[in-house]
């Protein structure tokens, strides 16, 4: 089985904001894939299904983003995932916006709802696709994160979204290392 989590907070009030990007990729990739999120289990929405003859978990975990970790230890000690089989999708303020990321393993760095899922599981050899949501020029870190894109950047982020449903395909069916050669720098 592979589980792919995408980070954001629950509510109406942070539908649309960069921070949500993670929650945006899972939603778009859902419907692409035919898959209803409907179920609330381990502190997150859920939706299950089949892939060609892959079973796949998609989740949003309702936790908010800074405590992300608690849901997705659930999932992952209730399934017996293997990390290589987890992958995190979520927005970096460090690249570009619409830039995507993808890397096997490696730190939490700033971002509050990686550094949940790493203290939780005890390990952050797991893959991450990371999107670039850019950095504030003058505003505030939480109100940027929390802010919604510009009109200028829609157009960008779709085409990320887009390129993160193909990125994510890539991850299930031919592995993260393939992933990464096929969607790093785009």
């Amino acid at each position: 089985m592979y589980v792919i989590v995408g980070l954001g907070n629950p509510g109406e009030e942070y539908v649309g904001t960069r921070h949500n990007i993670g929650f945006d990729v899972i939603d778009f990739y859902a419907k692409n894939k035919n898959i209803n999120i409907h179920k609330q289990k381990h502190k997150a929405l859920i939706g299950e299904g089949f892939i060609q003859n892959k079973k796949v978990l998609l989740v949003k975990p309702q936790t908010y983003m800074n405590l992300s970790g608690e849901s997705i230890g659930e999932i992952v000690s209730y399934y017996d995932i293997p990390l290589e089989n987890l992958l995190i999708v979520y927005d970096d303020i460090d690249l570009e916006v619409g830039k995507l990321r993808l890397r096997a393993k490696g730190s939490a760095g700033t971002h509050n709802g990686m550094r949940s899922i790493v203290s939780y599981l005890k390990k952050d050899t797991f893959p991450r696709l990371r999107i670039g949501i850019g950095k504030p020029e003058r505003e505030d870190l939480v109100d940027f994160v929390l802010g919604k894109f510009p009109k200028n950047q829609k157009k960008e982020i779709q085409q990320a979204i887009e390129m993160a449903g193909e990125a994510i395909d890539v991850f299930i069916f031919e592995g993260i290392y393939e992933a990464m050669n096929q969607f790093n720098g785009n």
